[in-house]
């Protein structure tokens, strides 16, 4: 069996180790993959967006199955045309892919069918948006509608602040088109929480909770990024949490789409934050999360690929997903100055010892070389019994991978671990 993940970061890193275990995949090709995916795969160099040419490798190829795993695909429609093509593919069609695709969309679907979210409002014009931002609440948050990387969503804790964010979206286009619509968004407080969830359209399964730390810097400070590292399982989401979540906010979501005719099948994430009138949605996406799929996929004890068939043709219900019983803790191993300019081309040294727990992001391979290429270089992942021995073991490892103008956090995982200790009362 021939598979072709579409991506190339420390995600589909996770995707594609996941898949090797199955036994009756004989192939698997990354596009356009990177050089510490070639080790796992065939790198074929097509970009993700190029859609003309990937439906065209797919078919020349006699492709058997398709996972379309970033979110700028997704939404371009990748999974419509290879579907069309008769390629049986992982991941939502165009017109479910909006639910990420547009924050605007996406706050209008709560609305419409009470789907628990923060309080907005919805500019087309900077003028009446800085209008409003005279009157509005602080702190506020601020959103592009579209797609911008994972950095169009700016937390302003001060009047200052959201005017320059204002500007920079819709005046400056500082995500270009992305920004011709905004969301003023009420400002939640309370734990996050990352969840995300295999959909058939009709079954929600969801995966094993996860916590992100999306600051470049130690104790959640600095400059927004893609995500410096995850933990697994959130502490803060509880079983009754959980409950909670299934009957307001994942089966209604799911139901939501259903009706308005844009089926969701795929991994549906739903970025939570636990306040203090209940849990509420902060954003949606239409694809497994980066990083949290680092240390979601390595605790899945179930086949990969057998759940994501089993999306295809709808029939999640019968088939199990299960997860391992442990915890899992991923540091995040960046270029110095990023999510701002830092330097490229720094060779890259991992251990054969514990290559099976690195996911290589941002990285290529020259004369045999593995060199950095990105500003999120890799995810150095370690899954144990307990939280506080799996965040041991991941930096354990980070101190065994080296490369010119290295950065990480070191606190990752140390607000799950005060919570987890406070569960237990110790």
């Amino acid at each position: 069996m021939k598979i072709m993940v579409v991506g190339g970061g420390g995600r589909e890193h996770a995707i594609i180790k996941k898949l090797k275990e199955n036994k009756n995949i004989d192939k698997i090709y990354a596009l356009p993959g990177n050089g510490g995916i070639a080790c796992d795969a065939e790198c074929v160099n097509i970009g993700a967006c190029e859609l003309d040419k990937i439906v065209a490798f797919a078919k020349e190829n006699s492709i058997d199955f398709a996972i379309v795993a970033p979110d700028d695909p997704l939404v371009l429609g990748l999974v419509d045309r290879l579907e069309e093509a008769g390629i049986s593919c992982f991941g939502p069609r165009k017109n479910a892919a909006i639910i990420e695709g547009s924050k605007v969309y996406s706050k209008g679907l709560m609305k419409k069918y009470g789907i628990p979210t923060a309080e907005y409002q919805v500019f087309d014009d900077p003028k009446a948006a800085l209008e409003y931002l005279k009157t509005a609440p602080i702190p506020t948050v601020i959103k592009a509608d579209g797609l911008a990387l994972g950095k169009g969503v700016i937390i302003a804790f001060s009047k200052e602040e959201a005017i320059n964010a204002v500007n920079e979206i819709m005046t400056d286009k500082k995500f270009g088109k992305s920004g011709d619509k905004i969301v003023v968004e009420e400002y939640l407080e309370g734990p996050e929480v990352s969840v995300l969830a295999f959909t058939d359209g009709k079954t929600v399964k969801p995966m094993v909770s996860s916590m992100d730390h999306k600051r470049i810097g130690d104790g959640d400070t600095g400059l927004n990024t893609g995500g410096m590292g995850t933990v697994a399982p959130n502490p803060f989401y509880t079983e009754d949490i959980a409950k909670i979540c299934m009957d307001t906010i994942f089966l209604p979501t799911v139901k939501a789409m259903n009706t308005e005719g844009r089926t969701f099948k795929g991994c549906l994430y739903f970025g939570l934050m636990l306040t203090k009138d209940g849990p509420k949605v902060i954003e949606y996406n239409c694809r497994f999360g980066d990083p949290e799929t680092q240390v979601v996929l390595p605790l899945l004890e179930s086949d990969l690929f057998t759940v994501m068939k089993a999306v295809a043709d709808e029939k999640l219900a019968e088939t199990p997903v299960k997860f391992k019983d442990g915890t899992a803790c991923c540091v995040i191993m960046a270029s110095n100055g990023y999510p701002l300019s830092y330097g490229k081309g720094f060779e890259i040294s991992i251990p054969d010892s514990i290559k099976d727990s690195v996911y290589v992001a941002g990285a290529k391979t020259e004369n045999g070389k593995l060199l950095t290429n990105g500003g999120r270089v890799l995810g150095v992942t370690a899954t144990e019994d307990n939280l506080e021995a799996a965040i041991r073991s991941a930096y354990k490892k980070v101190t065994q991978i080296h490369f010119e103008n290295a950065y990480f956090r070191k606190d990752i995982g140390a607000k799950a671990l005060r919570e987890e200790q406070k569960n237990h009362g110790i």
